[in-house]
């Protein structure tokens, strides 16, 4: 049953549609009536698009981001009403071992993807660039949480290819080429269907559930904030039909999301592991993370969501520790299908 007669029929193209939020917004597009296009690098990848056959249900096409022809071939066979610029390489250590590659994919396929746009004779109505919360760069924690303001001042490989990604898209959207584009800057992003396990949350639970060694890549003292994937579908999908109702107030805006809360890295990983009452295993994390020490990595990052709930009265429903549940069910379910 088709619930938002908004999305009905609307033609929606999703770069990245394989990826953790790119198939849970298709998921949610297609029961609303939209019609969803979806590109993805890779065939043979666990994701929830294949898990819960989503795949099926879209037009799926493989290619790579960066492809302008491709990309023309998309604009041109199909009306798209609107995008959503998911693709990108979202692993902070792959960023660091493999740059270029990142900034391949993250830049290079940004400003692809938003001239194809450009050049394309039918204008499309509504464009949303994910960026990210570490576009930012590092700021002390008394200037925390972001504003939308902050100048961005990333220095490592995956946050400098989200800056970069984060300006080409200000530029798209300005006097000069007025594409209708809006960019958001959201915090950690997690919850059922997330298969991308150098990700904290699901290599945690994952961890629990099959009674295996969790190896914690840090001193667990770093603070993130954490913003729950229903949410965040709601708010893109939010997003994206403020700025095709009203481009004059939304085109060319910034919006940060999070649910300003300082999370230490150790304090999520407590809650997961005492949810699932492994309190021994615990007790060998906190007495091995002494050893360890973040590199490449900043030690603070949180967002509020001040901005955002004045333009679109949005604010996070979900609180991590009552989504525990949740997720452990999620996991217990899949994990044994992969």
């Amino acid at each position: 049953m088709v619930k938002n007669n908004f999305w009905r029929d609307k033609k929606v193209f999703i770069t990245g549609v394989a990826g953790f939020v790119g198939s849970n917004l298709a998921k949610n597009l297609i029961k609303n009536g939209a019609q969803v296009i979806g590109l993805t690098k890779n065939k043979k990848i666990k994701s929830l698009l294949y898990l819960d056959k989503i795949d099926r249900k879209i037009d799926l096409i493989f290619g790579d981001i960066s492809d302008k022809e491709l990309l023309k071939n998309i604009f041109l066979k199909n009306k798209i009403d609107i995008c959503f610029h998911l693709a990108a390489q979202v692993e902070v250590g792959a960023a660091r071992q493999y740059p270029y590659l990142t900034w391949e994919t993250n830049i290079r396929g940004t400003y692809t993807l938003l001239e194809v746009i450009r050049e394309n004779k039918r204008k499309i109505k509504s464009i949303i660039v994910a960026s990210s919360d570490k576009a930012y760069g590092d700021y002390p924690l008394k200037k925390l949480p972001y504003k939308e303001s902050y100048e961005l001042k990333a220095t490592y490989p995956y946050d400098t290819s989200k800056a970069c990604a984060d300006m080409i898209a200000k530029s798209y959207s300005s006097k000069l080429f007025k594409l209708p584009i809006l960019i958001t800057r959201f915090s950690n992003i997690y919850g059922p269907g997330q298969l991308n396990f150098t990700a904290l949350i699901p290599d945690a639970i994952r961890s629990c559930l099959h009674n295996k060694k969790f190896i914690v890549r840090s001193d667990g003292q770093s603070i993130r904030d954490f913003v729950y994937i229903d949410d965040i579908i709601e708010l893109y999908k939010l997003l994206s039909k403020n700025l095709y109702l009203n481009p004059q107030k939304f085109s060319g805006q910034v919006f940060n999301a999070g649910t300003n809360t300082k999370n230490k890295i150790i304090d999520i990983i407590e809650k997961i592991f005492i949810f699932a009452k492994k309190k021994k295993e615990l007790k060998i994390i906190h007495r091995e993370i002494k050893k360890n020490k973040t590199k490449g990595e900043l030690p603070a990052q949180f967002m509020d969501y001040e901005k955002i709930f004045k333009y679109v009265g949005w604010k996070p429903k979900h609180q991590f520790s009552k989504t525990i549940p949740v997720i452990f069910k999620w996991y217990k379910k899949h994990l044994k299908h992969l």
